[in-house]
């Protein structure tokens, strides 16, 4: 069930490569262990969707960018990762932490761009209690070690 979620200001489409954040993150989730070691989101069931919110109001408008010399185009940035329950503290914050790096990495030409402005949230979800988890896949046999 690993997911991750990113929503964006559409103009960021223009100013950043969101198909390659999404194998950032991708590649991020991949190196997070537990405890023990093992690898805590299976390959094959590591997804990464990004969508480009066309319409958005983000702060003021841009007014406060533009007075600090920037072109008042906020971006806005939201990664959520959805994950089963039963992982404990550190894990979660170790998958956390790697996402968030993964992504400021992969944004920091726009984090460092004076005329840029850009917010970006990154959260954690557990899944409680699930009802209902139905899956059928030919991804995981693909990375099952025989």
């Amino acid at each position: 069930m690993p997911h991750v979620v990113i929503l964006y200001t559409g103009n960021l489409e223009a100013q950043a490569d969101m198909g390659g954040l999404c194998r950032a993150v991708a590649d991020a989730m991949l190196t997070v262990r537990a405890e023990d070691g093992s690898q805590v989101f299976p390959t094959g069931g590591t997804r990464v969707y990004a969508y480009p919110a066309p319409h958005y109001a983000v702060a003021d408008g841009g007014a406060a960018g533009r007075a600090a010399g920037g072109d008042g185009d906020y971006g806005f940035v939201y990664v959520n990762l959805r994950m089963g329950a039963g992982r404990s503290d550190a894990v979660r914050q170790a998958a956390g932490d790697a996402i968030a790096g993964s992504a400021r990495k992969h944004l920091a030409p726009l984090f460092s761009d004076p005329r840029k402005h850009l917010g970006l949230t990154v959260q954690v979800d557990e899944a409680p209690g699930q009802v209902y988890d139905a899956k059928h896949s030919t991804l995981h046999p693909l990375f099952t070690k025989k």
